[in-house]
């Protein structure tokens, strides 16, 4: 392996995806994985330890908040490359990872060769999104902003999409609000921010709600990724 090798770090709670993307890095002569992890905690640990050159990481951790730990990542090393590459629709993810400092985004629908091509792209200073992100950032910004979707999760904020990620893992508000370091209180108005965004009338339907969008995304994820092929649609 020559020793221009970029360093990879990946960042993913499922070890089958980790496998399938080490498999897939590592048959090719200008990248190397450097360590794998598979919460937040150890992400800045490898981080210090080994020094990556790229970050290929999940945004939904079980062990802590990707958005976070994107956001975390980016103010302690603004020039450390990170691409997402997450279980988790697009249309709502995408931008919101840009906007915490993300450099590329893209979905475990993804083949190897789109995987090293984002990977190759963001090493060398670019942004990836697929053709239909870049289509719609274009036209919001063309429109001033505006934007209205059908999908009443696209329409909560950053943080908002946290809690209700949080409380699909089946986080307390208690937890949710340790994690996040944010108080109770605070927690709770999101909670009835979401409800009143969603249309939701109680918070046994927010539970309900959030653990059927988290788990329903999760699966889709791993029916779509193994160790051999890597991830595909």
């Amino acid at each position: 392996m020559p020793l221009t090798a970029a360093r990879v770090l990946i960042i993913d709670d499922h070890p089958i995806v980790r496998e399938g993307l080490r498999r897939i890095i590592e048959q090719e002569d200008d990248l190397m994985v450097c360590a794998e992890v598979g919460t937040a905690q150890g992400a800045r640990i490898a981080i210090e330890e080994t020094g990556p050159q790229v970050i290929i990481a999940e945004v939904s951790l079980s062990q802590g908040d990707g958005i976070k730990l994107v956001r975390d990542i980016r103010a302690h090393y603004p020039q450390l490359p990170i691409l997402v590459l997450s279980m988790h629709d697009e249309a709502i993810y995408a931008e919101r990872m840009l906007s915490v400092g993300a450099n590329g985004y893209m979905t475990k629908k993804a083949t190897g060769e789109q995987i090293l091509r984002s990977l190759r792209r963001v090493i060398d200073g670019g942004i990836y999104v697929s053709e239909v992100v870049a289509a719609n950032m274009i036209r919001r910004a063309s429109a001033g902003g505006r934007h209205i979707s059908a999908n009443p999760v696209d329409r909560l904020t950053n943080r908002e999409l946290q809690v209700l990620h949080l409380i699909g893992k089946g986080m307390s508000t208690r937890e949710t609000a340790r994690l996040l370091h944010l108080s109770v209180k605070t927690i709770e108005s999101h909670r009835r921010r979401i409800k009143g965004k969603i249309n939701l009338r109680s918070g046994t339907q927010l539970v309900q709600f959030a653990i059927n969008w988290f788990v329903g995304e999760n699966a889709g994820a791993l029916s779509r990724c193994n160790p051999d092929a890597g991830c595909v649609a």
